[in-house]
């Protein structure tokens, strides 16, 4: 099974700003929601999101010619929990305290529709460079959405990020921006700008090609 299509290296360029999956695609808005009340919960979680993805995409490259049809959507949810729960466990070993802050988001990984989406559209009909390219870069643009939500919401919510203060001992910290009501202020606000730049280099390049 194999199918023409974008370089490896389009893939990774396309999965960190034109195809972004959070600003672009609208996926995975559980964990974008949920853990970007603070940079260290975004970032882990953009890791382990990260590495799932780049193991899924490539196993599921390597037995693409294998899949049936009819098989191939619990194939990848198969090949997902397992990676899924490797990363589960190494965070719950080795970074105790943001595995009980992250909960069961981590297990959630395992339905996030950026990997299956990943190993459907690309994994299971490119090889396996094509494959780990397209999940680095989409696992770039994820991190860099959840980092610029979080960078938003932790700075105005608590006065800091990555936990080190940046505001003034007077900052009147935005307790909203830090609860559920801040997560979808703020996405729909950077939604909205990214949409709106989109729009601008579109109009760009359409006058330019005119001219």
């Amino acid at each position: 099974m194999t199918e023409k299509g974008p370089t490896p290296l389009e893939r990774f360029i396309n999965g960190i700003l034109p195809e972004n999956p959070v600003y672009r695609q609208v996926l995975g808005m559980c964990p974008t929601l949920a853990v970007t009340n603070g940079m260290k919960a975004a970032m882990t979680m953009a890791g382990a999101v990260a590495f799932v993805l780049v193991c899924a995409n490539i196993l599921t490259s390597l037995i693409r010619n294998l899949l049936k049809p009819h098989l191939r959507i619990l194939v990848f949810t198969l090949t997902i929990a397992t990676f899924v729960t490797v990363a589960d466990r190494i965070i719950a070993a080795y970074m105790y305290d943001m595995s009980k802050q992250l909960g069961p988001y981590i297990p959630l990984i395992i339905v996030n529709c950026i990997i299956i989406c990943r190993c459907e559209v690309c994994a299971s009909k490119q090889n396996v460079l094509t494959a780990a390219t397209d999940a680095l870069g989409q696992s770039l643009g994820f991190a860099l959405a959840l980092a610029s939500i979080a960078s938003v919401r932790e700075i105005l919510g608590s006065g800091s990020w990555f936990g080190i203060e940046v505001m003034p001992a007077g900052w009147p910290d935005w307790v909203v921006m830090v609860l559920p009501p801040g997560a979808f202020l703020t996405l729909g606000l950077l939604l909205g700008a990214a949409n709106w730049i989109g729009e601008l280099a579109a109009r760009r390049r359409t006058t330019q090609g005119v001219a």
